[in-house]
């Protein structure tokens, strides 16, 4: 078993795919999703999400909630999800990819690179285009649409940012071994199977590491 966890509009043939995202309910339910729509509550990636989540059958979970057993996957594989969890929750997050995955299973994570952003921000010296890239503020929800878009699908800005050494830090504190930093297109996989190795390449951390094996 292989997992695409937060795949979005994005999932991976042949691997289980899982979305937190309000559109993935929202494709079991279909006047709601219709009354929504009419609202003008749904934007169309929304819209695109509900479609392929019916189409293709994508999970409802959650970092820390993944809809599997333990020790059951062979590959954890999550892109540009993690800086949506604040330190809390991204903890949570490896304790459950820890419990998921087979003994010398792989993590596969992409996330956004803040040195790079940083480094950009330090050569330009443009603040707006900093905030606006890094997706560490959002605009208050001021009209009523705003607002129960807010309450129902919530914010998508960003609640932690990580380098190529935080992440590593990270995800060795959790537990796993021989992480490894990777650039687009290398990974420790022997089968990735249809997944796609270059996904948001510009400006992403790549990070893989295995759960120690099963001792004797």
């Amino acid at each position: 078993m292989r997992i695409n966890l937060g795949c979005g509009v994005t999932p991976t043939p042949g691997w289980v795919n899982v979305d937190n995202s309000f559109s993935v309910v929202l494709a079991r339910h279909r006047v709601l999703a219709f009354v929504l729509d009419a609202l003008g509550v749904l934007q169309a990636s929304q819209r695109e999400l509900i479609q392929r989540a019916r189409a293709l059958g994508i999970r409802t979970g959650d970092a820390t909630r993944i809809p599997v057993g333990a020790e059951t996957a062979d590959v954890l594989y999550s892109s540009h999800m993690l800086e949506h969890l604040d330190p809390l929750e991204a903890e949570q997050f490896l304790r459950e990819a820890m419990r998921v995955l087979k003994p010398g299973g792989i993590l596969r994570l992409l996330a956004p690179d803040l040195r790079t952003l940083a480094e950009d921000y330090l050569r330009d010296g443009d603040a707006e285009r900093f905030l606006e890239r890094s997706m560490l503020t959002c605009p208050k929800p001021r009209t009523l649409v705003q607002r129960v878009k807010q309450l129902v699908i919530g914010g998508r800005h960003h609640f932690h940012m990580y380098d190529g050494i935080s992440l590593s830090r990270l995800v060795e504190k959790a537990g796993f071994t021989s992480v490894t930093l990777l650039n687009a297109g290398e990974t420790t996989m022997s089968d990735p199977g249809a997944l796609n190795l270059s996904e948001r390449a510009d400006g992403s951390i790549i990070v893989e590491a295995r759960k120690p094996e099963a001792r004797a």
